[in-house]
């Protein structure tokens, strides 16, 4: 068969096979149908089945891929905005810098200039008045409102890193405007620098309550109670060896009385107690051990020297005793001499002459002057230096004696006298028994009437 019947023959048999197709009819029963239908029905519920747990792990699987990948995406957009803070934060960082930086600079410079008073050329006084008990605080603003110092902080912090700020006092200063802190500091810590001072005097015979008053009433004094509690406290016996000497201190009302030397001192106004009594106590030293013409001595000699060698072996402190008495009793500096007197030889008699006690009149109410000066709180006060009842000399001196008595105390008249009494001038009597005594008393008594 050649090429074209080939052709031919095939094209006939397509023919053929289209026209089959059309023809044919599928005749199937219903019946057949129906099972053919619930089969396909069941396998297709299985093929479902099976199907719907493919797609939920591929759904599941698929979520998990998506916050996998929304996760990734989250952690590159915070890193990403980490890194635009950091650079952020960078920049702020160094400006930031740069500000402090400058700002530090500055502040350190005109703090340095008015630490070191470089722009202060100002040369003029002012004067300043620092209040009691004042602090850093206080202190500073005065200097900036006085235009000594113009920045406040930078002092404070001077005065704290030199350990300064808590040792400034009340006081009045006169100060340059050009001074440099630590000038500044010194000035001020030095008490010889203040102007505020007043003077006091201290008369012979007063008292430690009565030089307290005084002292008070003349602006020298901040705190009587203090000065009061000082005085008969120990504070002073590691500076001075005749307060220490002192051994009866439980039975005296202040240790101190006899040592505040009186005399003319310059105070600084509201002192502190403890400076005051230092003052007093450093006279009373310098004028026991000073050089003195004496009568009945050749050489000059001291007061310590006359106690050391004096054949009555008294102790100061027993001098000073029986010269506060003398001072508070005598009239005038003749009148010294005879109570001196007076005093020794009661002192020396036999307990048979009966004049054993002194029966002074100004150690009854002692620590007070007298009944009147009472507190009213002490109604039934009695004094343990009262020698009416005391035989002997009292515990300590009533009073602060000046150095008319002292010396009398060292060197009484040669006399036979016990007994001595006054009037209301002044005038003395002297007697050497109890019936002398006793006549010039009535003396006294008419002549005053």
């Amino acid at each position: 068969m050649n090429l074209d019947n080939y052709n031919e023959f095939e094209t006939d048999l397509s023919e053929q096979r289209r026209r089959r197709a059309e023809g044919f009819r599928l005749n199937i029963e219903e019946s057949d149908y129906d099972d053919d239908a619930s089969y396909e029905q069941s396998e297709s519920a299985e093929l479902n089945s099976y199907s719907g747990q493919d797609v939920r792990e591929q759904m599941a699987r698929d979520s998990r891929h998506a916050l996998k990948k929304k996760k990734k995406e989250e952690k590159r957009m915070r890193k990403s905005k980490n890194k635009r803070n950091r650079r952020i934060f960078r920049w702020i960082w160094i400006v930031s810098v740069f500000i402090v930086g400058a700002m530090a600079s500055l502040y350190i410079i005109t703090g340095m200039n008015d630490l070191l008073a470089i722009n202060r050329t100002d040369s003029s006084t002012v004067k300043i008045d620092i209040p009691e008990n004042p602090n850093l605080d206080t202190v500073t603003d005065i200097l900036v409102s006085n235009k000594i110092i113009d920045e406040p902080s930078y002092f404070k912090m001077y005065a704290n890193m030199t350990k300064s700020g808590d040792d400034f006092t009340q006081g009045t200063y006169e100060m340059r405007k050009n001074m440099d802190y630590q000038a500044i500091i010194n000035y001020l810590l030095s008490s010889g620098n203040r102007t505020d001072t007043v003077s006091v005097t201290l008369t012979e015979g007063e008292n430690v309550i009565e030089i307290a008053n005084t002292l008070k009433k003349n602006g020298a004094l901040n705190d009587v109670d203090k000065f009061l509690e000082l005085c008969n406290s120990d504070d002073f016996d590691s500076d001075f060896d005749f307060i220490k000497a002192i051994s009866n201190k439980d039975v005296r009302y202040y240790k101190l009385e006899g040592y505040l030397y009186p005399d003319t001192y310059e105070f600084y106004k509201n002192e502190e107690p403890t400076s005051i009594i230092y003052k007093l106590l450093n006279n009373y030293e310098t004028k026991i051990n000073e050089k003195q013409k004496i009568d009945g001595y050749s050489k000059k000699t001291t007061i310590k020297k006359l106690v050391e060698d004096s054949e009555t072996h008294y102790s100061l402190d027993q001098i000073m005793t029986i010269a506060s008495i003398i001072q508070a009793e005598a009239a005038n500096t003749e009148d010294m001499y005879y109570i001196s007197s007076i005093l020794h030889n009661r002192l020396t008699a036999s307990s048979d002459m009966g004049v054993s006690n002194l029966g002074l009149d100004s150690t009854k109410f002692y620590p007070y002057r007298s009944a009147k000066d009472v507190p009213k709180s002490e109604k039934n006060f009695k004094s343990r230096y009262d020698t009416y009842d005391k035989v002997g000399l009292p515990p300590g001196p009533i009073c602060n004696p000046g150095m008319d008595a002292i010396i009398a105390a060292l060197n009484p008249y040669d006399t036979n006298y016990y007994f001595f009494c006054h009037d209301s001038n002044g005038q003395a009597y002297y007697a050497e028994t109890l019936y002398e005594q006793n006549y010039n008393l009535e003396i006294i008594e008419s002549y005053d009437n």
